[in-house]
C-alpha cells in the first residue's frame, strides 16, 4: 500500500494538563486523528461525526505517546440506537513546522 505523503511523521508539542511538554512524532491515521482532534477543539469527534475505521485504536496509540484525550460515552437513537464514544483532545497541541521541528 502506497504511503500518503500527506500524513507522514509530524512533530507535534503536546503540553499536558500538569504543565509539562513533549516532542511527539505522530504518523499515518493517528496524525490525522490527531489533527481531527485539534480542529474540533472542545466539540470533540465521534467516529459518526468524523468516520474511521479504528478511532478507539488512534486514541489508544496517541494516550501511549502522552495525548490528553477525554473518552465521552454519548446515547444515540434510532434504528440503531446504543452509544458511542465522544473524544475531546485535552492537552495543548501545537504542530512544529519547519525550523521549529529541529
Amino acid at each position: 500500500m502506497a504511503q500518503n505523503p500527506v500524513w507522514g511523521a509530524a512533530p507535534f508539542k503536546v503540553t499536558c494538563s500538569n504543565d509539562t511538554s513533549k516532542t511527539v512524532v505522530v504518523i499515518g491515521r493517528d496524525r490525522w486523528a490527531l489533527e481531527c482532534l485539534i480542529a474540533a477543539g472542545e466539540r470533540g469527534c465521534t467516529p459518526i461525526d468524523t468516520p474511521g475505521p479504528r478511532w478507539s485504536a488512534y486514541v489508544h496509540s496517541l494516550r501511549e505517546m502522552g495525548v490528553e484525550i477525554e473518552t465521552i460515552t454519548e446515547t444515540h437513537s434510532g434504528p440503531f440506537k446504543g452509544h458511542h464514544a465522544r473524544y475531546v483532545l485535552r492537552s495543548k497541541v501545537q504542530h512544529i513546522k519547519g525550523e521549529d521541528a529541529q
